[in-house]
């Protein structure tokens, strides 16, 4: 009992009135905790309380349809232009090529099965990475077909080239000045890729100067103008057959500022120098180029590493660091795509030569430098430095007197 004298739990006792109450009650929560299912729209919501303390607030936004379409166009849009411009600064410079040529033919009255004849020829000898196209000129004056690009830019195409220039119709007048001005637009086409070097124009005509308009200097005006407005380095090379009258073809060589025509007189004569042009003067560029950036890194550290005694080891580093820097990858792929004639091959394979003796001379300098540096007698790897510059200095030589050699059999003036 308690001190009301109330036994102890009898004051929490229930009745039983009140206990099946409670039973029941229990019962109807069991089974709609077992059974019941719950979807809540939360979309109202003010905030949901996570555990004792923390407190969630949940905000929801729902845009119209147009808006959501409106945003997915946007992004995509962004996606594609920035794809676009990944490709465009980064990816397609790599395929472009080192070479773009036109070949541009003269098909006004005269011979023109010698020209094609020699065109077929020597085009199969070309660069195998060059892109080329070609272009026939003659016809009416005024007439929209008196030039026809007959084979668009393109690599690989040397046999299509070939077939086409066979199938050139005679024309009648030598439209020479459209063809030019038209064959200098083929090279700013959209979307068409930039040579890495060379852009140029071979003009093989049987006429010194154009038959629609005797007014030459306004043809040499408008043929400058549209060279300059392609906003590109664009080379020609004349090659004149048969022509009656060279002075007017010199003085437009000499106002576009490129080198002297040549002139032939025979289909042999203009088979060879039309070769030359194609084949050879592309593979002396190359091999001279190869020279030109390797030997003066090597001429920089013969004169450096006569200083790595004195301790001055700064200026063997700089000159190591311009040797390291000097390559020449480019032209050396150039001309690994141009191995049609025996002295393509030749050429090929000194270049090659070079650039792996300049590697040795930078690999001497280094090791040279390196026991400098230290402390050590630089004796030992001073020889095998100096053996390696001069095995270098020898290939550079040949590799020049062949150069030399080869560019006095250059046609005309050309040199």
């Amino acid at each position: 009992m308690d001190e009301t004298g109330v036994p102890i739990g009898a004051a929490n006792k229930l009745s039983p009135e009140m206990s099946v109450a409670i039973d029941k009650a229990h019962g109807v929560l069991a089974e709609a905790a077992t059974d019941a299912k719950f979807s809540v729209d939360l979309r109202n919501a003010k905030g949901v309380v996570v555990g004792d303390n923390a407190r969630q607030w949940n905000t929801f936004w729902e845009l119209p349809k147009s808006v959501r379409r409106l945003l997915i166009v946007l992004l995509a849009g962004v996606l594609v232009v920035s794809t676009g411009f990944v490709v465009v600064r980064w990816i397609v410079p790599v395929f472009a090529p080192v070479y773009k040529t036109t070949f541009l033919i003269d098909a006004a009255a005269g011979d023109l099965a010698s020209v094609t004849g020699a065109l077929t020829t020597v085009v199969g000898n070309s660069g195998e990475r060059d892109s080329q196209s070609l272009r026939s000129f003659g016809g009416e004056c005024g007439s929209d077909d008196n030039t026809t690009q007959l084979v668009g830019f393109g690599t690989g195409n040397r046999q299509e080239i070939a077939d086409a220039a066979r199938s050139v119709r005679q024309g009648t007048k030598a439209t020479l000045q459209r063809g030019i001005v038209e064959a200098v637009g083929d090279f700013t086409t959209p979307l068409s890729l930039k040579a890495k070097q060379v852009n140029r124009i071979i003009v093989v005509t049987r006429h010194g100067r154009d038959a629609c308009d005797p007014d030459d200097e306004f043809v040499q005006a408008q043929i400058r103008d549209r060279v300059a407005a392609a906003g590109l380095s664009i080379e020609f090379r004349f090659i004149g057959y048969q022509v009656s009258d060279d002075g007017e073809l010199t003085r437009l060589a000499a106002q576009l500022e490129q080198q002297a025509p040549a002139f032939t007189d025979s289909p042999e004569e203009l088979r060879r120098v039309l070769a030359w042009f194609t084949t050879i003067e592309p593979v002396l560029r190359s091999s001279q180029s190869v020279v030109n950036v390797l030997n003066p890194t090597v001429d920089k550290l013969n004169s450096a590493t006569k200083s790595v005694q004195d301790g001055r080891f700064d200026l063997a580093e700089s000159a190591l660091a311009q040797a390291r820097a000097a390559v020449v990858d480019l032209q050396i792929e150039d001309l690994d795509g141009r191995t049609g004639t025996p002295d393509a091959v030749r050429l090929r394979d000194m270049s090659v030569r070079l650039r792996a003796l300049q590697a040795e001379v930078v690999a001497g300098a280094e090791a040279l430098l390196a026991e400098a540096r230290s402390g050590r007698n630089p004796a030992g790897p001073l020889d095998v430095y100096t053996r390696a510059a001069a095995a270098y200095n020898a290939e550079a030589k040949k590799m020049t007197e062949a150069l030399t050699s080869l560019r006095a059999q250059a046609p005309g003036g050309v040199r």
